[in-house]
């Protein structure tokens, strides 16, 4: 059954565009169309390519307006099946190419999968202004949810036409019309600026490079972060010495383990300045224009801050919320913060050592502490978890 709705949505999805005989045959040969076979429906990762993305997508947003469209054109009377449940089962095509592309592209990126992420993040952009400020639609919802208490709804039908109501409110579709605009633009502007601000991120991580040629610079590292880094090194054009970078499996056990404080100092320099030195890849203007727009669409859409906004929503439900429960944190934190400092320090004293405790310290003389403390051997621990089911 799961591989017959895959397939009815992949069909869905080629007979919503516009395109020729021959971008037909391609999309019909794209794996992130055609129906996955693997079980518990895999995505094929094995055979897709960067090529096959952005038509996919395209696709994708064709097949959903499509489905739009459809609830839009719908001469009945708005019913929460009509209109909210169709809503909701829309864009399924769509949420299953963006997914695949999404995670590929945070957990296995290059240059060309980054250049078709601009090109895909503006697409997404408008789609999703598309529908959120489609007045058409959003009366269509409106007229279920003011007729709401009627409709006879079970709980979780109730919950959905509130969420979907709220959806809308929440993105502009009571705005008028020179506002939706501008909010489209707000928005546009926005999702390109966190793209590049990921990006660059991305970016600096990827070019840092700790080369390390000679063997006392190793000292306290464990066997296993060492084979690591003679592997990347040599992948590098680097044999024989070893590399270490600002990715976490090898930044963060070389701070914790390399007895050599000027690299533990170079490492943590780079891993914190990521996009903050003043250059190409530099987020100062990007941070400084997304949090100027973040603000004008929170007082587009009526609320005091960003923050008001983005907490509305959640668990904790307004900024007095969260400012309460930080005021209530932060003295017992800062307390086990500054005792656990005074132990890190003594501790360096104790070894003969009179420099005062730095970020780039902490890590390493917390896990000596540990080991001090509760005889504490965390490779061995590492050693022994996968072994625990055995």
């Amino acid at each position: 059954m799961k591989h017959v709705i895959i397939a009815a949505i992949a069909t869905i999805a080629l007979s919503a565009c516009t395109v020729t005989p021959e971008e037909t045959e391609d999309l019909m040969n794209n794996p992130l169309t055609a129906p996955y076979e693997a079980a518990f429906g895999i995505p094929p990762f094995g055979k897709i390519e960067n090529k096959h993305f952005l038509p996919a997508i395209e696709a994708a947003i064709e097949a959903h307006q499509a489905e739009i469209d459809a609830i839009t054109a719908n001469t009945d009377a708005p019913t929460f099946a009509n209109t909210v449940l169709a809503l909701e089962n829309s864009g399924r095509a769509l949420e299953r190419a963006n997914a695949v592309f999404s995670n590929l592209n945070s957990a296995d990126t290059n240059d060309e999968m980054q250049d078709i992420a601009k090109e895909i993040s503006p697409l997404l952009s408008a789609h999703r202004d598309n529908i959120a400020l489609n007045e058409e639609l959003f009366n269509r919802l409106k007229e279920v949810w003011d007729h709401r208490d009627k409709l006879g709804l079970n709980g979780e039908e109730s919950m959905l036409l509130e969420k979907s109501f709220k959806t809308f409110s929440r993105n502009g579709a009571l705005l008028g019309e020179t506002e939706k605009n501008r909010l489209r633009e707000i928005n546009a502007r926005s999702s390109m600026l966190s793209l590049e601000f990921g990006q660059n991120i991305l970016a600096e991580t990827n070019d840092f490079v700790l080369l390390v040629e000679d063997e006392k610079d190793l000292a306290g590292l464990p066997d296993g972060l060492l084979r690591s880094a003679a592997k990347t090194a040599e992948e590098k054009g680097h044999k024989g010495a070893w590399v270490f970078t600002l990715h976490n499996p090898s930044v963060l056990p070389f701070l914790q383990t390399a007895d050599n404080r000027e690299l533990r100092k170079k490492i943590w320099t780079a891993y914190v300045n990521r996009a903050n030195n003043g250059n190409e890849k530099d987020n100062g203007e990007n941070i400084r224009e997304l949090t100027a727009l973040r603000a004008e669409r929170a007082a587009l859409l009526g609320y005091k801050s960003h923050s008001e906004y983005v907490l509305e929503e959640s668990m904790a439900g307004s900024v007095e919320r969260v400012e309460d429960l930080l005021e209530k944190i932060s003295k017992p934190a800062f307390a086990a913060a500054r005792s656990e400092a005074a132990d890190l320090q003594e501790m360096i004293e104790a070894e003969g050592d009179t420099f005062e405790l730095q970020p780039y310290d902490w890590r390493y003389y917390a896990a000596k502490l540990r080991s001090k403390r509760y005889s504490l051997n965390e490779e061995c621990v590492d050693d022994f978890i996968p072994q625990a089911g055995k």
